[in-house]
């Protein structure tokens, strides 16, 4: 299970995704693609950590089990 957790940057919060580094560029890209496309939001991937524009970590750590769910 990844590590999600809040950031305060300039006044906006970050969603910050670690713990998934061992996945690859390609996939880490796709899973974040994923987020941003059913949150509605931006975000980036930088240095094996994906970045999601809001707060969103209980959102996402609900994604992320019901992904696992799926497995």
């Amino acid at each position: 299970m990844p590590k999600i957790r809040l950031e305060k940057r300039a006044g906006k919060s970050v969603t910050m995704i670690s713990g998934l580094h061992t996945y690859g560029s390609k996939r880490l890209e796709k899973i974040a693609s994923e987020i941003k496309s059913k949150f509605a939001t931006g975000g980036t991937v930088k240095n094996g950590i994906i970045e999601i524009q809001g707060d969103k970590v209980v959102a996402i750590q609900g994604w992320f089990e019901e992904k696992s769910g799926e497995e």
